[in-house]
């Protein structure tokens, strides 16, 4: 029997190996996918949350405060024109934070800062690709920013210069001479219901 030896060159060997390599840890994060998984977007300012773990939570987003949106028939059917603005500004922040959130394929960083009264966490929400959530919807005029939130908001100069861009540029409610700011829709609202 004859054998002969075939020789293989090294370098097209560690070529092969160090290109399945990056395509393994490419494919990485499909597999063992990084972040939190959004289970709902409850409104232009407010997540469902389900982490690595299992563990379901609320975030509330730090440093802003977007529209409302309607909660109730009674909401939903109102003719009020303060309560249709107020819910038609909420639902465009709502459906564009659902956008992102889609593109993203439903996965976000969480930086938590706080927790509120309701015990919701308080978070800056970045995608995977590192978009700042707040920051892109303050820029588009979807979200304002929320001064009692901004002590603890590590990211407070980004938010407040987007917010400064989107007023220049009247971007969204910064546009609309009607808007009501949501704090002071939710003040008006509480003194509408106690009459």
């Amino acid at each position: 029997m004859n054998f002969s030896v075939v020789k293989i060159s090294k370098q097209p060997l560690l070529w092969l190996c160090g290109a399945i390599l990056i395509f393994g840890l490419m494919g990485c994060d499909r597999l063992f996918p990084s972040g939190d998984t959004v289970e709902r977007v409850s409104d232009g300012d407010t997540l469902r949350i389900k982490d690595t773990k299992g563990n379901e939570f609320t975030v509330r987003f730090a440093c802003v405060d977007a529209p409302e949106i309607p909660h109730s028939t009674k909401e939903r059917q109102s003719k009020a024109a303060s309560d249709r603005n107020q819910f038609t500004w909420g639902t465009k922040a709502q459906a564009r934070v659902q956008e992102l959130i889609n593109q993203a394929g439903d996965r976000v960083n969480l930086t938590v800062t706080d927790s509120d009264r309701y015990g919701r966490k308080v978070a800056e929400v970045r995608l995977r690709n590192g978009t700042f959530i707040q920051e892109l919807l303050v820029r588009e005029g979807l979200a304002l920013v929320y001064r009692p939130y901004l002590n603890k908001c590590p990211s407070r100069e980004i938010i407040q210069e987007a917010e400064t861009e989107a007023k220049t540029n009247q971007r969204g409610v910064w546009g609309d001479t009607k808007f009501v700011k949501p704090w002071e829709y939710r003040s008006l609202y509480k003194l509408k219901a106690k009459s």
